[in-house]
């Protein structure tokens, strides 16, 4: 093999690697922007969940307020 030969290769070699670069870098942005929307996303579902929270345990206050109540009706009876 001559150098020319050597030198034609090696020019293959480097554009089939700036290639493989360019494709990998354009993936890397796509999972980027992906990741992006999934943290937007999760703190909005955080959000969610946190207010949800906040209103079943609202609930479970009045339960037990009713349940004491009921109790007290119950045993003046």
């Amino acid at each position: 093999m001559n150098i020319d030969e050597r030198l034609e290769k090696m020019a293959e070699r480097h554009e089939a690697l700036a290639e493989s670069v360019e494709l990998l870098t354009h993936t890397v942005n796509e999972l980027g922007v992906k990741i992006d929307k999934l943290a937007d996303h999760s703190e909005r579902l955080t959000s969610i969940v946190e207010s949800q929270t906040t209103n079943v345990e609202a609930l479970l206050t009045m339960v037990r307020i009713h349940e004491d109540r009921i109790r007290r009706i119950e045993g003046k009876q």
